[in-house]
């Protein structure tokens, strides 16, 4: 690592730490809503749309919570919403603000949601909407899964997100003292640190290249289009650290290709199917459990647990990624494509892995529920870590953000359909999902055409540099002949 020495390799060391303590136990508010509606439920949430039914020849008097469920749902759906589409001009601020007001933007929001969520009470059940919204778009999002096991323990929900809010405080610290500024260079100059440096500092300037290569692209914006050949081509210039002698894909032709089509159908399909999953277990485990309150504490704790255990299950993505690192490349393979072929696995297991969970969710066995689990995790897990991967290999890093922010907000547009399917099992299906779940397992299909697709696309530049090769030798061999 570049200049581990000293203070340096320290901040370097609790940069990384600080990082994945950052990342397990502020991240996934989305993913952890099953355990955070089982605590809100208890606390009185949405009560008042719970009504009572009379049933049977004897009168039997039971509460319908169907309505407290929808709006439950509802909550569900504007927070994933919101946490995907608003990734978009997020990646717009990244990419022209930095990190520093990136993380100080998403710190402000992070902590208003959780002491908004701290200050309700079921009479301000209202407060849920913007209040989860502002918790999944501040991106420094705390894994609600701990809140149900606290909660059981005698930990209020409003002194779990008065503990979160004060957590905020280790966070800026984090941004001023141990993050960059602005961007991370590509490739990394001699001499490069970031962070509060106590020694003469740095003579490399972030912010002036950045400048530099910002001109460079408005420079060429009139430029004519490129086609999808030429997006992927072009993607070896690094968009900082360099002259900009080489062009650079432009954002719309990178937009337009079918990487980028395909890519955005391949993580909508599958991000719909986890998100109608989780809205929905809730209710679902309450159908499979004959409404035993024991029974659904113990399956949500279950997937609860399973949820932690996806920080075990991403390295795996990554191994499979870079399992062609260190082995030498085919002639006249450069490292983008080595990388490119080297996704269609991941891409392909990632959608493989969503049809056996999306199989294993459709069977309305609850004992089944287990395996159901642990299949959405280690799919959860290997979707959104290989999404961000395919599009940091197969577009130029200049324009990350916000590509990254545009597949996933137009994703989120697609996952709005979440709250539709689940008025549908509420209305016209009485409560049972079989038939969507059907539906959605057929859907899910739809994901392989992505790998499929750069399958083909690296087999056809591998036969067009074998044919390269191979036409000089057959000439001769004409020849000799």
């Amino acid at each position: 690592m570049l200049g581990c020495k000293g203070g340096l390799g320290l901040r370097y060391r609790l940069t990384l730490a600080t990082g994945l303590v950052e990342c397990l136990c502020f991240a996934g508010v989305v993913f952890g809503f099953a355990s955070l509606v089982f605590v809100l439920k208890t606390d009185g949430y949405f009560t008042d749309l719970c009504v009572d039914t009379t049933t049977g020849p004897n009168g039997t008097v039971q509460t319908d919570c169907s309505g407290q469920d929808e709006q439950f749902s509802l909550v569900f759906t504007v927070a994933s919403f919101m946490n995907n589409f608003l990734t978009l001009p997020n990646g717009f601020i990244f990419d022209r603000f930095g990190t520093m007001a990136t993380r100080i933007l998403g710190i402000c929001l992070y902590t208003t949601g959780t002491l908004m969520v701290a200050f309700s009470s079921s009479a301000l059940s209202m407060l849920l909407f913007p209040a989860l919204s502002f918790i999944a778009v501040g991106g420094i999002l705390f894994l609600i899964t701990n809140m149900q096991v606290l909660y059981e323990g005698g930990v209020s929900l409003h002194t779990s997100f008065l503990i979160l809010s004060a957590c905020s405080v280790v966070h800026l610290l984090r941004t001023f003292l141990l993050m960059p500024t602005t961007h991370i260079p590509y490739p990394l100059p001699e001499g490069y640190t970031y962070g509060v440096s106590l020694g003469k500092p740095n003579s490399y300037s972030v912010e002036k290249d950045e400048k530099t290569q910002e001109t460079v692209m408005t420079a060429k914006t009139e430029g004519p289009e490129e086609t999808e050949e030429t997006a992927l081509q072009l993607e070896d210039q690094p968009p900082f650290g360099h002259s900009g002698k080489e062009p650079v894909a432009s954002f719309r032709s990178c937009v337009l290709s079918r990487f980028f089509v395909f890519h955005l159908m391949w993580l909508s399909v599958m991000q719909l199917r986890h998100y109608l999953f989780i809205g929905t277990l809730n209710p679902m485990l309450n159908r499979l459990a004959d409404n035993d309150p024991a029974l659904v504490s113990r399956y949500t704790n279950a997937f609860a647990f399973t949820q932690l255990c996806g920080v075990l299950c991403a390295p795996w993505n990554g191994l499979i990624l870079d399992r062609h690192k260190g082995k030498p490349l085919a002639p006249g393979e450069t490292d983008k494509e080595a990388d490119l072929r080297s996704s269609s696995l991941s891409l392909f297991l990632t959608a493989f892995q969503c049809l056996l969970f999306s199989v294993s969710a459709s069977v309305p066995l609850l004992p089944l529920q287990y395996l159901t689990f642990i299949l959405q995790v280690l799919n959860r897990s290997f979707l959104y870590g290989g999404s961000a991967a395919f599009v940091s290999i197969a577009f130029p890093g200049v324009h990350f953000g916000k590509l990254y922010g545009l597949v996933m907000s137009l994703s989120a547009v697609v996952s709005l359909l979440q709250y539709p399917c689940f008025a549908l099992v509420k209305g016209s299906l009485g409560g049972d999902p079989y038939y969507v779940n059907i539906a959605l397992t057929l859907l899910s299909l739809l994901a392989f055409v992505h790998p499929v697709n750069v399958f083909y696309h690296c087999r056809k530049l591998t036969n067009g540099r074998k044919d390269a090769a191979g036409s000089p030798t057959v000439t001769l061999a004409e020849a000799k002949l």
